[in-house]
């Protein structure tokens, strides 16, 4: 299958990249909270992992969460879309809120969440389908294209944003597994973007890739922020420092601080910040 893009204006050729990844960092104190985390904790069993965690993300901003192993980092991020809700012995206590709603309030479809709430993983994992058919799934099943000329331009459109189109338009019904793990990753984002979320998160996406398809996603990540509000985990500072604006540290289960990246890394309030980022440990 091939799709014709002659017609199809992508946003991402629209959109000039930024020229500097904390260009909208001097507009943080007026832009929009699009999420908000008040005195998040949260339990698997008896244990807890997280302790009275509040953290706003803004708006068309990407968020970077930073700490050691084990700090909770992750364990938040699965909370802003419910992913903790597959964890029988997950327990979240506090408030999130998506647009100032309560995402964890019984009347909310976690579905209908999940699909304004995108999640790109750690280590692709591209369906057993066609490329095409991993882009197409979320669309089709929750009835964005009313038409099979809709689909394809939900899916070409999703591709080329997703900075993948011309690696593969000639070959849309091959299977997404047999992508290099770079491609691959760029085809989960392309899946994610799909039903148009509002938010993506990002679990430590760039960990499983070698350098070069390292430096594409994070090109795509600055890209797709003129569009998207993303949430980054990750164990690279120097990522972090690359792609972001905001940056949140954790630490042992809590959040020990947060702010606009260049001041999180050159000028820190907490002195554990400071002994993280400088290699004391971690």
């Amino acid at each position: 299958m091939a799709i014709d893009m002659a017609n199809t204006t992508s946003e991402t050729n629209a959109a000039p990249v930024a020229q500097d990844a904390h260009s909208a960092s001097v507009s943080t104190a007026t832009s929009k909270i699009k999420m908000r985390g008040q005195d998040v904790c949260v339990y698997y069993g008896d244990k807890q992992a997280l302790f009275d965690v509040n953290l706003d993300i803004r708006q068309n901003h990407v968020t970077s969460l930073i700490g050691p192993s084990g700090c909770g980092k992750s364990t938040f991020l699965r909370t802003l879309n419910r992913m903790n809700d597959t964890i029988d012995i997950c327990r979240v206590e506090g408030d999130i809120t998506l647009d100032q709603e309560n995402i964890y309030d019984p009347s909310i479809d976690v579905v209908e969440l999940r699909a304004r709430v995108g999640m790109v993983f750690q280590k692709p994992n591209p369906f057993p389908k066609s490329i095409f058919e991993n882009v197409a799934y979320g669309p089709r099943i929750h009835g964005l294209a009313k038409t099979k000329t809709d689909l394809e331009e939900i899916v070409a459109t999703s591709l080329q944003r997703a900075g993948l189109f011309n690696e593969v338009k000639d070959r849309l019904d091959e299977p997404g597994t047999g992508l290099s793990g770079g491609q691959q990753q760029r085809l989960c984002i392309a899946r994610a973007i799909a039903v148009s979320p509002e938010v993506i998160l990002m679990d430590e996406p760039c960990s499983a890739l070698d350098p070069i398809a390292t430096a594409k996603v994070e090109e795509l990540i600055d890209e797709l922020r003129e569009n998207y509000t993303i949430v980054i985990v990750t164990h690279s500072m120097q990522q972090a420092a690359r792609v972001s604006q905001r940056t949140a540290f954790f630490h042992m289960g809590n959040l020990v601080e947060e702010g606009n990246t260049d001041d999180i890394f050159t000028n820190p309030n907490d002195q554990r910040t400071q002994d993280y980022i400088t290699g004391r440990f971690g």
